[in-house]
């Protein structure tokens, strides 16, 4: 019982720490990390522990799904340079600083674990930089850089991860053997994801309830990485594939009713996950710390803090030089011909991806699922912590700042193609009611020739003032059914029912605002 009112008692904390984040435009995952470091503070604060192997399925797989489903292909492949040197390069050179450094400060830590240290701390969490680079609009290719990386980057890391941790269980690492199992892991992993995709999209399309649709989500995606696990394959690599494949499938596609709901549970997941882990790794840290004496705790904090140096010290030297290479490349060769020309790199977009290196869930996720046995597992969960804590607190609280600084131009690229998608859209369904000549066809034509009109004029005040009009009907019409129940004229299956239709109604008029 103790277990559960603790884990209500997180759930609350979150609620109210996010509600806090969204009012002083902070990120949510900084108050949590501050949360997390409190927790480890807590006295009888119970010991939550959880098998290493399960950790990474149960953080990592679903929040790598999500960020799949979302990623644009497209966008991938116009940054495919900026995205793969921070996937390679960026994680490359702080796996390696991190465990030269881990070295020096610890002689006697095995390069493995070294190298485990180092890749658990490599790849960034783009959830705390895109929660404030939403508040103020960045231009959409920074935006789409830091999407790719934060996809990408967790296989990368994570498959370094693997093999390093593998390398301490076995006591030795040959490169020659590596590198084909490497290749080999990849390439399978992709196939079994893109396979698992396919028979997914012919069950989900079948599935026509909200509840049985979600269960099945969360279900396939624990499923899919238990799988590619059995067949000792990298379960990143075959969720992200799993993830892409599932997002452009277009044979029975997935309705509206099912949709909605399925987005809403999907983000509230990610953060239940974000605050059982935070917290975990705090009643992991008083654990670490109780048993460390003074002088021992102050000396492997400051290892801590020495590592959180190199990691944001890494990144600005390498997304410095690689823009000074870009610019360079540039001025000598010319801007490459396609989309991206019309979006060449800048110093101050530099400056902003530089920064934008905070670290999170994933970073905690593998720092809690290396065995009981792993030669400074104790050292290497503290400084993933307060590698996220410090990045977090140090660039999550400075960056709107830092952007609004920068006052980059605004970026309209989201806008243009929202209008243009609107228009294929509306084209397509007058068209489509062109051979009709029903009263409702006719209603419904001047309907969608007016929504063409508006969406033609761009923001147009008359199409705001004709979504705040319905917003404001919707309401009225709530309060008439509401006074219609409290009267007992109706019960609450017809309220409920046509409830639901108002609901409907208020979507299509967008958030208040627009």
């Amino acid at each position: 019982m103790l277990m559960f009112e603790t884990i209500l008692v997180l759930l609350l904390g979150a609620t109210i720490v996010s509600t806090i984040a969204a009012r002083l435009n902070i990120p949510y995952p900084t108050l949590l990390a501050a949360g997390g470091a409190l927790v480890a503070f807590v006295p009888g604060a119970p010991r939550m522990d959880l098998p290493p192997e399960l950790i990474l399925a149960l953080f990592v797989a679903p929040v790598l799904l999500d960020a799949a489903y979302d990623a644009s292909l497209r966008d991938l492949a116009d940054n495919w340079r900026p995205v793969t040197s921070l996937v390679l390069v960026a994680v490359g050179l702080t796996t390696a600083a991190v465990a030269l450094a881990a070295r020096q400060f610890a002689p006697d830590m095995p390069w493995p674990a070294a190298v485990a240290l180092g890749a658990l701390l490599a790849p960034p969490d783009a959830v705390a930089a895109l929660a404030v680079l939403g508040q103020v609009d960045p231009p959409h290719r920074i935006r789409k850089i830091l999407e790719g990386e934060s996809l990408l980057n967790d296989a990368s890391a994570l498959l370094i991860y693997r093999l390093a941790v593998g390398a301490m269980a076995a006591g030795s690492f040959s490169l020659t053997g590596a590198v084909p199992t490497f290749a080999i892991v990849v390439l399978g992993s992709v196939a079994v994801g893109w396979l698992l995709a396919w028979l997914a999209g012919l069950l989900i399309g079948r599935i026509e309830d909200a509840p049985r649709s979600v269960i099945f989500q969360f279900v396939i995606t624990f499923g899919v990485w238990l799988l590619a696990e059995r067949l000792r394959l990298s379960g990143v690599v075959t969720i992200v594939v799993f993830g892409l494949t599932m997002a452009r499938r277009t044979a029975r596609p997935m309705p509206a009713r099912l949709r909605l709901p399925s987005f809403a549970i999907w983000e509230s997941a990610t953060v239940v996950l974000n605050v059982l882990a935070f917290t975990l790794i705090g009643l992991q840290l008083r654990r670490i710390l109780d048993a460390l004496g003074a002088a021992e705790r102050y000396r492997l904090l400051g290892g801590a803090l020495l590592i959180l140096a190199v990691v944001i010290a890494v990144r600005i030297a390498w997304v410095m030089a690689y823009h000074a290479l870009a610019q360079w490349k540039n001025r000598t060769f010319g801007v490459a011909p396609g989309r991206t020309a019309l979006a060449p790199p800048t110093l101050k977009g530099g400056v902003l991806v530089a920064w934008s290196g905070m670290r999170g869930v994933v970073t905690l996720a593998a720092a809690m699922a290396l065995p009981a046995s792993f030669p400074y597992r104790d050292f290497i969960q503290l400084t993933a912590f307060v590698v996220v804590l410090g990045t977090l607190l140090l660039q999550g609280l400075t960056l709107r700042p830092l952007l609004l600084l920068l006052n980059l131009p605004r970026d309209a690229t989201i806008d243009t193609e929202i209008q243009l998608a609107r228009q294929a859209a509306i084209k397509a369904t007058v068209a489509e009611l062109d051979g009709r000549d029903t009263p409702a066809a006719r209603r419904l034509k001047l309907e969608y020739a007016e929504a063409l009109a508006l969406n033609q004029a761009g923001h147009d005040p008359r199409e705001r003032e004709h979504n705040a009009l319905r917003r404001d009907a919707v309401a009225a019409a709530r309060r008439a059914i509401s006074d219609l129940r409290h009267q007992k004229t109706i019960g609450d299956d017809a309220y409920r029912r046509v409830e639901e239709e108002l609901d409907w109604l208020e979507v299509s008029a967008g958030p208040a605002g627009d």
